[in-house]
């Protein structure tokens, strides 16, 4: 079960560096500077639709690991090194 948990949190966190160079690829390819040429596709979001997304996934993945931590499904680390 910490394995599913553990898996979980990794594909969250790929999702979010997903979102993160969608959000990268909006932003190089900046606005649409054809004035006239009105057939943008609608499914295009802004770089902050993939940024906001990102800030909720990291949100959500700190409050899960708090919660396993505090629940005890999972253990801290006590020793660093």
């Amino acid at each position: 079960m910490v394995f599913i948990f553990k898996l979980l949190l990794v594909l969250l966190l790929l999702f979010i560096l997903f979102n993160l160079g969608r959000a990268m690829i909006e932003m190089v390819k900046g606005p649409n500077s054809d004035d006239d040429d009105q057939e943008t596709s609608e499914d295009e979001k802004p770089m902050s639709f993939y940024l906001g997304r990102r800030v909720f996934l990291s949100a959500l993945a700190v409050v899960l690991m708090v919660a396993a931590l505090l629940s005890g499904f999972i253990e801290p680390n006590i020793r660093p090194y």
